[in-house]
């Protein structure tokens, strides 16, 4: 039996209700997030939808309060390399900072990593801030190579 931490604080995928949730706002405590309005947040959720098990976000929310309160995402690609192989990409992972120190991102990364495994990847992969770097170390990540990035905007 769960205790009443672990089902208030249950894993699940985003659910087209979560904008009004505050998930928008949970990201933005991550990178810049404009505002998103209903349309643009309903046709973002039925493509990503329409991509199944391919990519998936999920998010944990404080049944109490009702809010969105932790998320996160991975991508799978299928590649040629490894015998025609998978590679789980985690990306957009942020826990509320009122909430930050109750293992709510080991659950994200757990539940993640979890869906990368069960579609057969064979690694999953993820860029993190030098801050970051310790608690994805916990979380059994291993500092691999330099991320390089090129922003258009």
């Amino acid at each position: 039996m769960q205790n009443s931490e672990e089902q208030k604080f249950r894993v699940r995928r985003l659910e087209i209700s979560d904008k009004g949730k505050g998930f928008i706002e949970l990201l933005q405590q991550l990178s810049v997030c404009d505002s998103v309005s209903d349309k643009e947040f309903e046709d973002r959720f039925q493509e990503l939808s329409s991509l199944g098990d391919d990519h998936v976000i999920c998010v944990i929310e404080d049944e109490l309060s009702g809010k969105i309160i932790a998320t996160g995402s991975v991508f799978i690609e299928k590649k040629f390399l490894r015998n025609c192989g998978k590679v789980g990409h985690i990306e957009d992972v942020v826990v509320d900072s009122s909430v930050r120190g109750k293992q709510l991102g080991k659950k994200i990364i757990n539940f993640l990593t979890d869906h990368a495994r069960s579609m057969g990847c064979y690694k999953v992969i993820l860029d993190c801030s030098l801050e970051n770097k310790v608690f994805y170390e916990k979380c059994g990540f291993k500092h691999h190579s330099v991320q390089m990035a090129m922003y258009f905007v």
